[in-house]
């Protein structure tokens, strides 16, 4: 117990140090065009992400060091990103060695090829996505918050995952919320948050997956899953860069044409996947989940998802059409 104390007050001191070293080096959003904000904002809040992750290395027998490695790694090349907007080659390149990195700590390799090459394209997809959902005040935050939540809940039990490390986490979310999860946020996660986060989700849900062989603990991620496939099929088939930044995912409908309140938006998207959690714990506890139902809820979510997003759309100025 005292070392979560002494953890929480180092991370809650941390933040504001934080805050006055951007300030500084005008380590600032600015907002544009494809914004969901107006004023300028500190970026990189979700520095505390990784911060927390390599505190636990530090505090709690320096264990895992190759994926604290390749987190650090992630998190690094994302803060310069985050100020420097670096060469996407240079991103994709480091995305691939932390994630190999990840892979060979956890066993990856040992898989059939076509396996090892499925479960990059999940992961990888996945960090991208994560980070392009980072795009309003609370999102990333309650989602994290919601995500951890229920990992810390199964590894109680199931053990798949250094449980110190995961409090430490929530412990970081929680304060990064205090900062943005707001009308006016002092702060967005930035790049090194989402992706970090994003990494250190990837490492809990793999873990799990594995230990348990139960595939369908993927539906656990699946609110933002089906938001990012979707959206990305949607910009292929309108012919769109999928790489560059836009306003066309339904929280960015919700936030920015329909004006609801940032938190609010965030606040459906979290309890939309805590529900999709406990109805996941239930069924698997029960023993009357497999995978088959498992593609049954992610077809269902991908209908109800495009309902409410075409809705959502016909009901906005006619040149949004």
């Amino acid at each position: 117990m005292t070392n979560f104390i002494i953890a929480f007050i180092i991370l809650a001191i941390l933040l504001p140090v934080y805050f006055k070293i951007a300030a500084h080096f005008n380590i600032v959003d600015k907002p544009n065009e494809r914004s969901s904000h107006s004023k300028l904002t500190i970026r990189g809040g979700g520095i505390v992400f990784p911060a927390a992750a390599f505190l636990w290395f530090v505090m709690y027998g320096f264990n895992q060091p190759f994926i604290i490695l390749a987190l650090g790694l992630m998190s690094v090349v994302s803060f310069l990103d985050d100020i420097l907007t670096l060469s996407s080659k240079i991103r994709i390149l480091i995305h691939f060695v932390s994630v190999s990195i990840l892979f060979w700590q956890l066993h990856i390799f040992g898989l059939p090829w076509y396996g090892i090459f499925a479960i990059y394209l999940i992961v990888i997809g996945w960090i991208n996505a994560f980070n392009f959902m980072d795009g309003i005040n609370g999102i990333t935050a309650f989602y994290g918050l919601v995500s951890l939540g229920t990992i810390a809940w199964l590894n109680k039990t199931l053990e798949f995952a250094p449980q110190n490390l995961i409090i430490l986490l929530i412990f970081s979310v929680l304060i990064f919320s205090f900062f943005n999860a707001r009308k006016k946020a002092k702060t967005f996660a930035g790049d090194v948050g989402s992706v970090s986060m994003a990494f250190l989700l990837a490492w809990f849900i793999i873990s799990l997956i594995m230990k348990t062989g139960r595939l369908e603990y993927i539906l656990l991620v699946s609110v933002y899953g089906v938001d990012s496939a979707v959206t990305i099929i949607i910009r292929l088939l309108q012919r769109e860069n999928i790489f560059q930044a836009h306003r066309t995912h339904l929280y960015q409908y919700l936030s920015n044409e329909v004006r609801l309140p940032h938190v609010f938006v965030s606040a459906i998207y979290a309890t939309a996947q805590a529900g999709i959690n406990i109805l996941t714990l239930i069924l698997i506890s029960g023993n009357k989940m497999n995978l088959q139902l498992c593609l049954v809820f992610i077809l269902v979510l991908t209908i109800v998802y495009l309902t409410i997003r075409l809705v959502t759309i016909r009901n906005l100025r006619p040149d949004m059409g």
